[in-house]
């Protein structure tokens, strides 16, 4: 089994890059989240693709080879200590093939994202290396709740502070036990769309899963995708996050299509589009326990 690698801690002084991976980036949003990483003693440089803007696509940062390229820029400028997204939305999928993992991941360091970035994050989990999902540096919602913001800085300059990584908002029990592997997963959809391509990583652990706009019957279909696939084969336990702005609710669709697993479930955590988003380290060995609904990292 590959090595786990966890990146050394922030100290107040550190510099650290932003990029845009995925969907266009708004400037003033993107202020007021750098203003709080500032307020961490982060010395923060916005790369060059992030508002450039795509020329005919509306939705993506800049084009592909641009942001590509930023990202791998960041990754391996030295004076950076961390690389934060800037946004999710959607764009990885479309730069992956111009993205080196092997090179990204023999140089440590933390990446900070969610939603689409579960692209990248699980080509990097899979090479060993703990990434965190949890707020973006333009998600101005989620970084001016304290408990969410608090989450992310006590992760990246001292993570061993972090005890219970479901805490403070919890989680309940959909079934019992304890279940101890590396933490994978991220986005539902992202995770289904990944199957089958060349950064396609089939996790061995614990997943959390998440997503937003995703509607019963299409949380059906993207479970249903990843059962039949073999994605779970190896999972040891599941921890349900938000499915925020669905028109149905999502919770009978997820007990009754992972309750037969058989493993320990949780559900309702805070982790996902939600205001209140509890960043977790993907990528790390944890021990979660279905009956009280905790989340241990094992550092």
């Amino acid at each position: 089994m590959t090595d786990v690698v966890v990146p050394q801690r922030l100290r107040s002084g550190d510099r650290v890059a932003v990029v845009a991976p995925s969907g266009r980036v708004d400037a003033q949003r993107l202020e007021i989240g750098i203003e709080h990483l500032k307020g961490w003693g982060l010395e923060v440089e916005v790369m060059p693709s992030v508002l450039a803007g795509h020329e005919r696509l509306s939705y993506l940062a800049a084009e592909d080879k641009a942001r590509a390229e930023d990202l791998r820029t960041a990754w391996l400028d030295a004076r950076f200590t961390a690389v934060f997204c800037a946004r999710g939305g959607y764009g990885v999928q479309r730069m992956l093939e111009y993205v080196d993992f092997d090179e990204l991941a023999a140089v440590p360091k933390w990446f900070i994202g969610f939603s689409d970035i579960t692209a990248l994050h699980e080509p990097l989990n899979a090479r060993g290396l703990v990434t965190i999902h949890g707020p973006m540096a333009a998600a101005v919602e989620q970084l001016a709740v304290a408990d969410g913001r608090e989450r992310l800085r006590a992760l990246l300059f001292e993570p061993e502070s972090v005890t219970d990584l479901l805490a403070p908002a919890g989680a309940r029990t959909v079934a019992g036990g304890v279940a101890e592997g590396r933490l994978g997963g991220g986005n539902l959809a992202l995770l289904a769309t990944s199957l089958g391509t060349p950064t396609y990583a089939p996790p061995a652990g614990v997943v959390v899963l998440e997503d937003v706009n995703e509607d019963g019957y299409r949380v059906d279909r993207l479970l249903t995708q990843l059962l039949r696939s073999g994605w779970f084969d190896e999972v040891t336990g599941v921890v349900v996050g938000d499915f925020s702005e669905a028109e149905d609710p999502i919770a009978d669709v997820v007990h009754e299509r992972l309750e037969p697993l058989g493993v320990p479930i949780v559900e309702g955590a805070a982790i996902g589009h939600e205001a209140l988003n509890l960043a977790v380290p993907l990528g790390l060995p944890v021990r979660l326990d279905g009956t009280a609904g905790t989340l241990t990292p094992l550092w």
